[in-house]
């Protein structure tokens, strides 16, 4: 009976290599939950400036709508307006589109987002009341 009691006594703890692949396991899993962490941050970074991008787009495409039929920056053509931030807001203005007595508005707002050009675009058919 003694030689069982001595070999319970040592197998009561962990040997040094079970406690280095624990530890190994462990980090590998903590540094996987830092990279998520990172594309995490990086995609909620982008959506902000999409949505950004979509409020100024809609904030034009209001303004202009609030303009008498005849206002000048209705005009048929292309129309710019100052930058907004990283934003360059632009419209189109088509008359007659898609039917006689009204005009249809195409507001473009683009930006650079890591050396790429990015653009949120809304358009709006603005009719004339008689």
């Amino acid at each position: 009976m003694l030689v069982e009691s001595d070999k319970s006594n040592r197998e009561k703890g962990f040997t040094l290599l079970e406690v280095l692949i624990a530890i190994s396991i462990f980090s590998i899993g903590i540094l996987a939950v830092g990279t998520m962490q990172i594309s995490a941050i990086k995609g909620n970074a982008s959506a902000r400036t999409h949505t950004e991008a979509a409020t100024w787009a809609a904030d034009r495409v209001e303004r202009l709508m609030a303009l008498p039929y005849t206002h000048a920056d209705l005009a048929q053509g292309n129309h710019n307006a100052p930058n907004e931030g990283i934003y360059a807001i632009s419209w189109t203005v088509t008359d007659d589109t898609p039917i006689t007595n009204t005009k249809t508005v195409a507001v473009i707002v683009t930006w650079n987002a890591r050396g790429a050009n990015r653009s949120v675009s809304m358009q709006h058919v603005i009719p004339q009341i008689l």
